[in-house]
């Protein structure tokens, strides 16, 4: 998948089994409150008693709750702040429970930003929805969710299914949003998102909604963010061979996502940093995740893995159908390239990796990687028409029901003579990776048997692969095998490789040339010129490299680097510009034009504040605290970090205020500011300060 891609490690819960009791539908109307960081509401479900129970239960992590009744007549019920159990007033058939609820959730609902630029959005899977909604942690117990979901009138709300209304409340300056489903799905799949967004609307080939949101300030990067898009949907629809199983589609993006992307049923959040432009579009794309969280709605919403056992059912087949998507628009060569990629992955892993596919604490590696070479395989041995006719009818078969992983094998062994026996226990139960086969599917492919080729050459000396080199780098071969070339050069004296690193600059390919950026650490003056040229590329990484490179070999340029550089934004975590402002204050320290050095410093600060996402957050600390460690508006953000959502600003702040406080006079500073911060974060500090 892509590089940057966080997988989604699985959690399941193990609840109460739906086998006397049947959930039906939930209708909720929900109010969050972001300056408290709360949300109530009211809940009624319908549900149908198959037997007679003693008790019956919904997840509720941490709520309270009123107004408890059982087809219209309060009843008692007990509140263990996991669950809310009732053990009175319903009967066998068909009833209906209603409660108000309140919660404040530690997870699973975050609150992000500052003023009229936050958020609220969810993250279900591995957080458990009934931190925020009372719901179900068993997966296996499907739902048809209603939501109504009241928020200020200056922002989008957006959860699962049709849009059915919008109603105005002039008193409180509100809107109700009210979202219908029509069919059933886990409840980890349940979704709010909540921001000023705006949104592009299309319909696919077979006449779904498609809807594409983004905040204003990007509107000139939504062309290339959804790139393809249109394109995904429509080859997804046909080579899975079963229309899209929900009435609309929608796709949002929000800042400090926990991942790359989820697949709540109809309407996928995903990451901020996939918001690009066209220099973004090349660095890092949001095609391979827009394609797996899209295939989830089949493989994950639709069919849903019974256990954590199964998972590979979800993320396996959302890897693969992915990477088809890939193949579709950027050639067999590519699909081929990313499959081997994943197989040395997986190689490297089994080293140390002894659990295998079927175990629910098998490797994210296991699940996505892994569970997309095993339907490869499958795919290749019974041929694509059986795959597809297998495909089809285990989705029908199973729609809106959970499965194993035997169910699918079988639909497998209908339509051929596979050795399912086999495979499972080659693929699925065994942790090593199967290199023999695996390269032997490989092999197919013309470029994977080139690169072989090249890789041969690596012990020999220069002079004796040099012509060979050369043919390949002039020919219109796929361009990871001119990477390939270049990273295996990279000790060779330049002076012995220059015809070479020339071809390859002369091929305008970012890729290629990004490879010479990052090969070439001492510029010969002679090759000045064309590793300037790195400057002007459409890639941001290309300009980070290069413009690093040239602003160290060449000190006597550096005020014509700056020059060049001093409206450079970057990507989404703005390091070209935050690379800018930190080398301009380091070379301008001594300057006696002060103005402009607290001007841009200024800046570099408020990247560190609450205000920006954590990408920027992290970036901006490193170098304003290199450059003045004890500013106390830097000290004061940096604890604010450590009650943030994403994890790995968390550590980062708390790791850094640690090696600070070993350090003279910042004990001193950082109690001074105990008192001035909100109570979250003066626990965090306390422990920090507290730490042996």
């Amino acid at each position: 998948m892509n590089k940057f891609l966080f997988l989604l490690i699985p959690f399941f819960s193990f609840a109460q089994k739906a086998t006397k009791v049947d959930f039906i539908e939930c209708n909720a109307s929900v109010v969050p409150h972001f300056e408290t960081k709360t949300i109530d509401g009211t809940v009624v479900y319908k549900f149908q008693l198959l037997s007679e129970m003693d008790s019956i239960r919904i997840d509720a992590k941490n709520m309270y709750f009123s107004d408890v009744a059982i087809n219209g007549t309060p009843v008692n019920y007990k509140n263990n702040k996991k669950e809310i159990i009732l053990f009175e007033g319903y009967k066998k058939g068909a009833n209906e429970v209603s409660f108000t609820y309140k919660a404040m959730p530690k997870q699973t609902l975050y609150f992000i930003g500052v003023g009229k630029g936050h958020q609220i959005w969810t993250q279900g899977q591995g957080k458990y929805t009934s931190n925020w909604l009372p719901s179900f942690d068993d997966v296996n117990e499907k739902v048809i969710f209603n939501m109504n979901v009241t928020y200020e009138n200056d922002f989008k709300v957006i959860s699962n299914g049709i849009l059915e209304s919008k109603n105005y409340n002039q008193q409180d300056g509100t809107t109700s949003y009210q979202f219908n489903m029509k069919n059933p799905m886990a409840s980890y799949l349940v979704m709010l998102a909540i921001g000023n967004f705006d949104h592009a609307a299309t319909k696919s080939k077979s006449g779904i909604p498609l809807e594409m949101y983004y905040q204003p300030k990007d509107s000139e990067k939504f062309d290339y963010t959804y790139k393809d898009s249109n394109t995904i949907f429509d080859f997804l629809e046909k080579e899975i061979g079963v229309k899209y199983p929900w009435k609309i589609y929608r796709q949002i993006p929000v800042e400090d996502f926990l991942y790359a992307g989820m697949e709540n049923t109809t309407s996928t959040i995903f990451a901020q940093d996939f918001v690009v432009d066209e220099s973004g579009f090349n660095d890092r794309n949001y095609i391979n995740v827009n394609a797996h969280e899209l295939a989830h709605q089949w493989f994950g919403d639709l069919v849903t893995a019974k256990t954590g056992k199964h998972h590979w059912l979800q993320e396996g087949f959302a890897t693969y159908y992915a990477l088809l998507a890939e193949r579709k628009i950027f050639g067999d060569d590519y699909f081929y390239y990313m499959m081997y990629k994943n197989s040395l992955l997986l190689r490297k892993e089994a080293k140390t990796d002894t659990i295998p596919i079927l175990n629910e604490k098998a490797s994210s590696y296991s699940f996505y990687q892994k569970g997309a070479w095993a339907l490869f395989v499958i795919s290749e041995a019974i041929g694509e028409k059986n795959f597809k006719k297998a495909i089809k009818n285990y989705l029908k078969k199973y729609q809106f029901k959970n499965v194993e992983t035997a169910d699918f094998l079988s639909e497998i062994a209908a339509v051929s003579d596979f050795d399912i026996i086999r495979f499972q226990k080659e693929w699925l139960e065994d942790y090593h990776f199967p290199t023999e086969q695996a390269n032997d599917l490989l092999k197919k492919n013309e470029s994977f048997r080139t690169l072989i080729e090249i890789q041969a050459q690596k012990n020999k000396p220069f002079a004796d692969k040099e012509d060979f080199f050369i043919e390949i780098m002039k020919s219109n071969v796929f361009y990871a095998l001119k990477k390939e070339i270049i990273n295996q050069i990279q000790e060779v004296p330049f002076i012995e490789k220059e015809t070479l690193l020339r071809l390859a600059m002369r091929t305008n390919d970012i890729e290629i040339r990004q490879s010479v950026a990052e090969t070439i650490t001492t510029i010969p003056d002679s090759f000045l010129s064309d590793y300037e040229s790195l400057l002007d590329d459409k890639s941001y990484d290309t300009k980070e490299i290069a413009f690093s490179n040239l602003y160290k070999n060449f000190p006597d340029n550096r005020s014509k680097y700056l020059e060049l550089a001093k409206n450079w934004i970057g990507k989404n975590d703005k390091g070209l510009r935050i690379l800018f402002l930190s080398y301009y204050l380091e070379f301008y320290s001594a300057n006696t034009d002060t103005s402009q050095y607290s001007q841009y410093y200024f800046e570099l600060l408020e990247y560190t504040s609450p205000k920006y996402e954590s990408s920027i957050r992290q970036n901006a600390f490193e170098n304003a605290l290199y450059l003045e460690p004890k500013n106390l508006k830097a000290l004061k953000n940096l604890v604010n970090a450590t009650t943030h959502p994403k994890w790995q600003l968390v550590k980062y702040a708390r790791d850094t205020i640690r090696i600070l406080l070993k350090k003279e006079g910042f004990r001193v500073l950082f109690t001074s500011i105990l008192p001035e911060v909100p109570d979250s974060e003066k626990i965090q500090l306390q422990r920090l300060l507290e730490e042996k």
